[in-house]
């Protein structure tokens, strides 16, 4: 039948008048938006099924012919009269819900055909409006393009319609859309650039206020509920047809429409990580997109006054540009508990539309979901993007329910990306920004931790193993990544917690006295072989290669100082309350030794030896009969803690180390949520065609996973943390 189906006999089945009509639409023949081929084209409820190569020569003719027809323009403007119907009949069934999920799905082969294989920047194949000639009914009014319309029409029906067994399936498809509309992002650069193109998200941004509240609430709640599609109506796709199989690209059981033509799967669990559900993913992974695209715009000097930071000089245009305020993400930092809906705190009254969620089943979804990847980034936007939710979460009691899911993600960490261990360590480090935080961790006794092998943990405080994990990362990072950046972060969340150490475990302390023997080998390793170098190298100070090590040795050297300065913390503030740390330090003391007239670590370390000649001098003073077992070690230690007072002892400043995005998040969050995306959700594209972070071509074309997800050590360097003084 050659590239498209033909025509049927007048003596026609209802399977050959559908794939008439489909041939129809990808066709030559331009069909006026008002005709009643798109009745009949949408109200087909048919099971189509066709091999792939037919869908590619149908997608092919489609995308030769659409700027001629404009077929792609007329049937979203179906899609968004359908949708405005469903939203008028909204609760009550309707044929019309038929028609937009045939609209939709159609809408979404063609339109993720077209951007995959654009050969323009523009997109200009899309050819999203209509001819001038073109009649149009009286009522239809679209001033600010087709592209707007649509987007306008989904989004309110993604916000104002819930999700119920009736409207489910559509709900799930207009995601789908929303994916596929979004996705030009994947053909922009990793820095956003005043020449890209993104209509739909563009149009998504330029969406009024309340509109924006009510999808973000909505996208969260569907996160939060997880609602499931009921079976009668379940979905179901194949990516395009194995050998073992026949060739469909079906749409299986569907009561409300199954007409399929879609050449990839949705609707697959991605990592084995517990039960998935489709709805809930798909909803996260879309509100992911909204909140961290940012546009770049030019903007002339003179009528346009932009900070210093978000503005950048275009030596050709003498232009400055720009990244515009993301509704979206705005929405999501003022977003309030439902809880304090009636009485708003005096002074933090909201202008505008705010968005009201139940903190309480948030918080509690995120703790169940954080082995996912963009779970984690979720909470990572939440805690640092908004306020109130952060507060919420510092003064629950059930810290565990989010700290122990990351604290075992980490303890797992050769089996997760860079990227989740970056973001799980600034969550952390986030939340140790908070004295409370710090102080309440080590009053939650956990009565095992079953997961973690190397060693029993029986009655161990919910602190002491934030601490024992934060070390493991770091000796994980010196034998496998390398990252200066994680050895800053971790040590950062371990010095804002050291103030408030209380009853330290046994074997955290000792940890904590191995983490720096663990940095000190590092550092006398790194000397020896700078010395070797300068000595072949008949001292040539100016060699390249000895002055990294020299920066390295530095680095080091200011890693060594942070745990000195958190063991000075424990004991300067909480010595009486953490015995075994001063037993660690006792126990360990020659570790010490070789740094004793170190320069950058003489005053700090003389803190430390001014409590082991403490107890040192009153050990030797005490008559024993017999030997000293670790029992009597750590019962005279505590009965001496009771005298100490700290004479002697110099005060330091304490440290605090605070998380700061960089002014140009999205250069980092773009790529990095569209990787989450495409490694989870079944969408699949044109590897060739991404240009927004670096993909192995050499792997499947129509397929992208974790597996191909590069994560540099260096991509983390978007951020950055400051040391308050």
């Amino acid at each position: 039948m050659g590239a498209v189906p033909s025509t049927p006999r007048h003596t026609s089945t209802t399977t050959e008048t559908s794939e008439y009509l489909i041939g129809t639409f990808v066709g030559e023949k331009s069909f006026p938006l008002v005709s009643d081929f798109w009745q009949k084209l949408l109200e087909l409820p048919v099971t189509l099924g066709w091999a792939t190569h037919r869908v590619r020569q149908a997608c092919e003719l489609f995308a030769q012919n659409n700027c001629h027809t404009r077929h792609l323009a007329k049937i979203l403007i179906h899609l968004s009269w359908c949708l405005q119907e469903a939203v008028r009949n909204s609760g009550t069934p309707s044929p019309v819900y038929m028609k937009a999920v045939n609209a939709v799905y159609i809408s979404s082969v063609f339109l993720k055909y077209i951007i995959e294989n654009s050969t323009s920047g523009n997109i200009d194949e899309l050819c999203l409006s209509l001819h001038e000639n073109e009649p149009v009914p009286k009522d239809l009014v679209i001033d600010q393009g087709i592209e707007n319309f649509v987007m306008h029409n989904v989004l309110n029906f993604l916000g104002s319609v819930d999700v119920s067994p009736t409207t489910s399936v559509l709900h799930q498809e207009l995601l789908n859309f929303m994916l596929v509309a979004m996705s030009t992002q994947l053909l922009s650069g990793p820095s956003p650039g005043p020449k890209d193109v993104n209509p739909f998200i563009d149009a998504a941004m330029s969406q009024e206020s309340l509109l924006v509240s009510l999808v973000v609430s909505r996208l969260l709640l569907n996160y939060i509920i997880r609602p499931r599609i009921p079976s009668s109506t379940a979905v179901s796709y194949s990516i395009f047809s194995e050998e073992s199989q026949p060739g469909v690209l079906q749409r299986v059981g569907s009561a409300a429409a199954n007409f399929v033509l879609l050449p990839f799967n949705y609707l697959v669990s991605s990592n084995g990580e517990g039960s998935r559900n489709h709805l809930a993913d798909c909803s996260l992974h879309v509100l992911l997109i909204l909140i961290h695209y940012h546009k770049c715009i030019v903007s002339d000097e003179s009528i346009t006054d932009k900070s210093d930071e978000s503005a950048t000089s275009d030596s050709d245009s003498k232009l400055n540009t720009y990244i515009t305020v993301n509704p979206y993400s705005r929405a999501l930092e003022n977003a309030r508990d439902i809880e304090f809906d009636r009485n708003d705190v005096e002074g933090n009254a909201q202008t505008g539309p705010v968005v009201r969620l139940p903190f309480a089943p948030l918080f509690d979804t995120l703790g169940m979901c954080l082995a996912d990847e963009t779970a984690v980034l979720l909470l990572y936007s939440l805690v640092q993007g908004n306020s109130d939710f952060l507060e919420y979460v510092l003064v629950r009691t059930d810290l565990d329910t989010l700290l122990m899911p990351i604290l075992e993600t980490l303890y797992n960490a050769s089996r997760r990306t860079s990227n989740q261990i970056y973001m799980l360590l600034i969550i952390l480090l986030i939340l140790s920004q908070d004295s409370s935080f710090n102080a309440s961790i080590h009053k939650m006794i956990l009565p095992g931790v079953p997961w973690y092998k190397e060693h029993l943990l029986h009655q161990t405080s919910l602190g002491s193993l934030m601490v024992i994990i934060l070390i493991r990362t770091v000796q994980y990072n010196l034998s496998k990544l390398r990252d200066v950046y994680l050895h800053t972060t971790c040590l950062a969340a371990l010095a804002n917690m050291a103030p408030h150490v209380h009853r330290l475990s046994a074997y955290a302390s000792q940890r904590l006295v191995s983490l720096f023997y663990m940095l000190s080998r590092k550092y006398n390793k790194l000397v020896e072989l700078r010395d070797d170098k300068l000595e072949t190298r008949a001292m040539s100070t100016g060699d390249s290669l000895v002055e990294d090590m020299s920066a390295e040795l530095q680095i080091y050297t200011d890693f060594l100082r942070i745990v000195l300065e958190i063991l000075n913390a424990i004991l300067t503030y909480a010595l009486p309350r953490n015995p075994e740390v001063v037993y660690a330090i006792m126990h360990r003391q020659e570790v010490f030794q070789p740094f004793k007239n170190h320069p950058r670590f003489t005053e700090l370390l003389e803190n430390i030896y001014n409590v082991l000649d403490f107890f040192n001098c009153r050990m030797d003073a005490q008559r024993l009969d017999g030997e000293w077992s670790v029992e009597k070690v750590m019962q005279f230690i505590i009965n001496n803690c009771r005298s100490w007072r700290g004479e002697g002892m110099k005060m330091f400043t304490q440290l605090h180390f605070s998380y700061e995005q960089e002014s140009h998040p999205e250069e980092f969050f773009i790529p990095y949520v569209w990787q989450l995306v495409l490694s989870r959700s079944g969408f699949s594209f044109d590897a060739s065609a991404i240009n927004l972070f670096p993909v192995d071509l050499h792997g499947n074309k129509q397929s992208y996973d974790e597996e191909s997800n590069t994560n540099q050590n260096g991509e983390m360097n978007e951020h950055r943390l400051q040391l308050d003084p």
